[in-house]
């Protein structure tokens, strides 16, 4: 297990909220993620499934949970899968029991992908996979900076004090969301959209590349009716630094960047 140790400003304070960021094979962007947390004082501790499964801890230790960006497993069959069986075959009670405890849940691209496996995105139930986050419309990978439209709604909590138009990089074969009519517009009726994929006017686009994947009514992430479980493809915890992003010579010295105000909120939500 990693517990960030870091000592610039208040990263890596014992005193804030603990906050587990779930590893497995393939898993590739948990550092980042624990790094973000840990700058506003959360104890961020990478913790591998297996720890997991043999019960040296459980997620009830923690105060908030995060299924970071990468290729779980190797992805396998398809995003998230792999992952998002073994939740609900070995670890479905622990992860039940977390959410119903309103404790916050957030999934970051493959972390999306495995929430939406396992049905607790977008409606919160465990073991009913109602939509999909398909293969990009492209047909490749996609890595690039994207603009998303803050809707709130369920997500509010999570967006809480945040601009209403984010930018993030992205980067993924498989972020199409995709859903049947009828789910979607139930996803709709229940404003459980968070954010939108928009073109440079702020509207919201299916046109690539602004809309990097397809993803339908433009997509970039939603809640649970909960507001307690939130997904998004783009990662938040490549932008904590000014200098992350490709125009930072150009933008105003005291902005801050859109992912660190992102995982400020969560700080205070967990």
């Amino acid at each position: 297990m990693f517990t960030s140790s870091l000592t610039e400003g208040n990263i890596g304070s014992r005193s804030g909220p603990s906050i587990a960021i779930l590893k497995a094979d393939g898993t590739n962007c948990e550092v980042e993620t624990a790094h973000a947390c840990a700058i506003f004082g959360a104890r961020a501790e990478i913790l591998p499934m297996n720890t997991l499964r043999q019960g040296k801890a459980t997620l009830a230790d923690f105060d908030a949970l995060i299924i970071p960006g990468g290729f779980s497993y190797g992805d396998d069959v398809a995003g998230g899968q792999v992952m998002a069986i073994e939740l609900m075959s070995r670890l479905r009670d622990q992860l039940g029991d977390f959410a119903a405890a309103r404790k916050p849940i957030l999934g970051i691209c493959n972390g999306f992908q495995v929430l939406v496996r396992t049905g607790l995105l977008p409606f919160g139930a465990p073991g009913e996979a109602e939509v999909a986050l398909a293969q990009n419309r492209s047909g490749r990978f996609e890595c690039r900076w994207v603009r998303m439209a803050v809707e709130g709604g369920a997500g509010a909590d999570f967006l809480e004090g945040l601009p209403t138009t984010l930018e993030m990089p992205m980067a993924h074969a498989e972020g199409r969301f995709y859903a049947d009519p009828e789910t979607l517009a139930r996803i709709e009726a229940a404003d459980l959209v968070a954010l939108r994929y928009v073109d440079d006017h702020g509207a919201p686009t299916a046109d690539y590349p602004d809309n990097p994947n397809g993803s339908l009514s433009a997509i970039a992430g939603i809640a649970d009716p909960s507001g307690r479980i939130f997904g998004l493809m783009p990662h938040p915890e490549r932008y904590t630094e000014r200098y992350q992003h490709p125009d930072w010579r150009g933008r105003p010295d005291r902005e801050t960047p859109d992912g660190l105000a992102f995982f400020r909120r969560l700080a205070a939500l967990a």
